[in-house]
């Protein structure tokens, strides 16, 4: 069963993109699973959905409010509608909906994804004027295990970084790529929105744009300055190319381009990913993001300051990088069994 097109979950994806300024991946994932919400609504009111009908619905509220004491739409129209029945769900319906989530073996993670989504949503709608209440102000999120950030070892990461070749800009363009996200640590969504204009030579760093479009300079290490160099100096080199790239002055020229001129993809930068570790005999399952792991589980490792790695990382809470500190204190105590002549019972 396909979800009908709600125009309160549209409203609210683009209140996500436009004012909150959550990515375009974000916000289709908080879109899944609301339409997955709306689904099971559909299912249990058993009516025929009439986008007309429920677009009418939804206007009614938002042009004229809700009687907030009766949990009604002042001079309600129309007939049934899945807009209403979401809109004035109680702590019941919700429940019910997780229980339903909760027969098809998600995570826990996953799990409080998708009451997380509800939480927002409702929380938006109410402030919205469109519903009455706030359902999930009762709702808990069940506890999670802690799951420790996964990062690879140096030796890996040296033999990753090399396994792209030099010789032509393409391959030149994904050297400097992988220097730049362990460089930096920045999230993909950061590297692949970097301009050529965000480079700052003189002081050996980038200006990235992040979450909620927050602006931070990071410090950029020689070795990813030297590949970005090399590769600007190819694409300069390169006449078809060059023209591509000098046709974006004024739009913000894309520091990392593919191969048509046009600024590169996160799942681009995956498939690249893929490639390498591939050839260079690596854990498939390493991503972009475990070379942010890994740069701040190394920057720890070797002496750096919490709030620092906090900063580089573009964190805005210190709860959110503490969790490195877990895995750089597992890491110490293999060691100190390892190498301590008292450190095992026997």
């Amino acid at each position: 069963m396909s979800s009908p097109n709600l125009p309160a979950v549209d409203g609210f994806i683009r209140y996500l993109s436009d004012e909150r300024h959550f990515s375009a991946y974000t916000a289709r994932c908080y879109g899944a699973d609301l339409r997955q919400y709306v689904e099971f609504l559909t299912e249990q009111a058993g009516i025929t959905v009439s986008e007309e009908a429920e677009r009418a619905a939804y206007e009614h509220r938002a042009n004229r409010g809700v009687n907030k004491a009766a949990g009604e739409v002042v001079g309600a129209i129309g007939p049934r509608t899945i807009t209403s029945g979401m809109l004035d769900a109680n702590p019941d319906l919700i429940r019910a909906f997780l229980t339903r989530l909760g027969e098809q073996d998600y995570s826990s993670a996953t799990m409080a994804r998708k009451i997380a989504t509800l939480r927002s949503f409702y929380k938006w709608a109410e402030r919205r004027g469109v519903a009455p209440t706030n359902p999930m102000t009762v709702i808990r999120t069940p506890k999670q295990g802690k799951r420790l950030p996964k990062a690879i070892t140096i030796e890996q990461i040296e033999k990753l970084l090399v396994t792209p070749t030099d010789r032509d800009v393409l391959g030149t363009r994904d050297r400097a790529m992988l220097e730049t996200l362990y460089s930096t640590g920045l999230r993909v969504s950061e590297l692949v929105d970097l301009n050529v204009d965000d480079l700052d030579d003189t002081g050996e760093a980038m200006r990235v744009r992040g979450k909620g479009k927050r602006e931070r300079i990071v410090p950029l290490g020689s070795h990813a300055l030297a590949a970005i160099h090399k590769y600007m100096a190819m694409v300069r080199a390169d006449p078809r190319v060059a023209q591509q790239w000098s046709a974006t002055i004024g739009t913000g020229r894309p520091l990392f381009m593919n191969k048509h001129g046009g600024r590169l993809s996160s799942r681009s930068v995956r498939r690249k990913l893929d490639k390498y570790l591939k050839v260079a005999g690596l854990d498939p399952s390493i991503s972009p993001h475990t070379l942010r792991h890994s740069f701040a589980t190394h920057l720890l490792e070797n002496g750096a300051d919490l709030r620092s790695v906090q900063e580089l990382l573009g964190h805005q809470s210190l709860s959110t990088t503490q969790v490195y500190t877990h895995l750089t204190a597992q890491r110490l105590k293999q060691a100190y069994d390892l190498a301590h002549p008292r450190a095992e019972a026997g």
